[in-house]
């Protein structure tokens, strides 16, 4: 393959989602079966004895042999460092983000804890046996300098000299599904052993094919550069348009009639400017910000003011013994203004009930196969519950844990850890259940406003609230006091509906662009895996042919 076919492929398959990672495994793929740079009959291949026909993992050409890792290479560990040894100057520990990653910061310890076979420097030949599979396996050529290894990193000393060493860290590249399919471990963090890595077999080629192999790569691998750059430009102009495309939405200044024109303007424009999911979910963010902002929808005379809704939900509130509301609101307390008919009040003061739940008496070891859901903040999303992963606790269990039962019309908040701020509501025909420590009930005062309290919560005003009032360590918290003090714009109650079922219509657009992306996605895919497998065959007739 040369430069020109790899260009041409590329321009076939640029939209296709891992377009470039999957080319550059392409172009390695290519170089350790020998399919990269043609064979000069001249140059005479390794008279080492070759594998068995069934012993050899894929074809290579005939004058290539097949060598083990551990005959050609001295495997020597890195040193466990403990925390405590390390300082703020000395020796350049390398672990091996510090191998994946040039901007990784690096730790030092004493040069008299750093064993003699765990140095290195510029040329040290490397190979990371630890980590997260797709990611941190793989073989390396150090450059930067004196250091010592941490463990999960073996220092390669040469045992032959068979191989150059930059075809070498390609054919062991070459074998990293090999690799990964021996590790060991559980999800995540994986190993291989030594003598695993030791058997593992890598092709040789002449010592002139390897170094012709070599340069073929990395002139392929600069395009590719150079690819990368320049689709990468162009997803940032794409996402320059997106965002100017949504901030005149949001735009202070603009009225109805315009905002109107530049809705159907983004509507419009979007499709053809998006292509990735993360610019979907930035246009739901912004349906959401109008909607809680009183711009998505009208202003009309003849709704009930939300003042007699706020009277009609303290009117509740006080029969159900809920105590009294709390301070009123000024304009100032929320970054925007909000809408003629409509009023300021706090979360707690239109809800029944708020608050978190709590972990059963006895943890995890109470939970059973069936029973009454205990939902917990895994089984919260945006979209509604997800009862594929709900644990259950048993009647006896659900009857102590009456604070956190929930009701069909509740809204579910996650207040903790990384899923914080996503929220459900419950199907006003739900049955029992309960929550756990890491979710809260927002239980509105009446249930005509779940539905746009909804929207609320996931505005960006209240998911920045909500992140804000975070408190504690670890996965952090939000307290029932802080959470019923959060300052939410009520609307009238006709309008509320107008806004939903305006939400509702705006959201399935953003559902048919998410679902023709991913069917445009599929297809990209197998183009690209198609085109890949026509150009390994049309290369490897070629060379028959020749």
């Amino acid at each position: 393959m040369n430069a020109e076919s790899l260009l041409a492929l590329y321009e076939r398959v640029a939209d296709a989602p891992n377009a470039i990672p999957r080319l550059r495994r392409f172009v390695l793929d290519l170089a350790v079966r020998g399919r990269l740079v043609s064979q000069l009959a001249e140059e005479c291949g390794p008279q080492e004895r070759d594998l068995h026909a069934n012993d050899r993992p894929f074809g290579v050409p005939s004058s290539w042999r097949w060598m083990r890792i551990g005959d050609q290479l001295d495997l020597l560990n890195g040193v466990a460092f403990r925390p405590s040894d390390w300082r703020e100057s000395g020796v350049k520990i390398v672990r091996i983000q510090n191998l994946n990653n040039p901007s990784a910061p690096f730790n030092h310890c004493d040069p008299e804890v750093a064993r003699e076979r765990s140095l290195i420097d510029d040329g040290s030949f490397l190979i990371s046996w630890s980590g997260t599979p797709g990611t941190s396996f793989g073989a390396f050529i150090w450059k930067r300098g004196p250091a010592v290894l941490n463990q999960h990193i073996f220092r390669c000393d040469f045992r032959t000299n068979l191989f150059v060493p930059e075809f070498l860290r390609l054919a062991v590249n070459g074998r990293l599904d090999e690799m990964i399919a021996k590790a060991q471990g559980g999800v995540g963090l994986q190993h291989i052993t030594k003598g695993k890595l030791e058997a593992l077999l890598v092709p040789l080629p002449s010592f002139g094919e390897q170094h012709r192999i070599v340069a073929k790569v990395d002139e392929l691998m600069a395009l590719l550069d150079r690819l990368e750059a320049a689709r990468s430009k162009r997803e940032a102009t794409r996402d320059r348009l997106t965002t100017a495309t949504l901030a005149r939405l949001t735009a202070a200044d603009v009225d109805p009639e315009s905002l109107r024109s530049r809705a159907r303007f983004a509507l419009d424009a979007l499709p053809a400017l998006t292509t990735r999911a993360d610019q979907i979910k930035q246009l739901r963010r912004t349906i959401i910000d109008l909607a809680v902002r009183g711009r998505l929808s009208e202003q009309r005379a003849a709704d009930r003011p939300a003042s007699v809704l706020l009277s009609q939900m303290n009117e509740q509130r006080a029969s159900a013994g809920v105590g009294e509301p709390k301070s009123a609101p000024k304009p100032s307390d929320v970054p925007f203004p909000i809408p003629p008919g409509w009023e300021l009040s706090r979360l707690g003061d239109v809800c029944s009930k708020t608050g978190s739940g709590s972990t059963p008496r006895g943890g995890r070891e109470v939970y059973q196969v069936s029973g009454i859901p205990f939902l917990r903040s895994q089984n919260i999303y945006n979209d509604g519950l997800r009862l594929d992963d709900v644990a259950y606790i048993d009647e006896l269990t659900h009857k102590k844990m009456a604070g956190t039962r929930v009701q069909g019309g509740d809204l579910l908040l996650n207040i903790t850890g990384g899923s914080i701020g996503r929220c459900a509501q419950v199907p006003k025909s739900f049955g029992n259940a309960n929550i756990s420590q890491h979710v809260a009930i927002i239980r509105p005062a009446v249930p005509e406003i779940q539905r746009f309290l909804h929207c609320l919560i996931l505005s960006p005003y209240f998911q920045s609230f909500v992140v804000g009032e975070q408190t504690g360590a670890g996965r952090g918290g939000l307290p029932k006091n802080r959470m019923d003090r959060i300052v939410v714009p009520i609307p009238p109650i006709e309008e509320q509906h107008r806004i939903v079922a305006m939400v509702d219509d705006l959201m399935s657009i953003c559902d048919r662009m998410e679902s023709a992306l991913q069917v445009a996605d599929r297809t990209r895919m197998r183009l690209l895996e198609a085109l890949l497998h026509d150009a390994l065959s049309s290369d490897s007739t070629e060379r028959k042919a020749a």
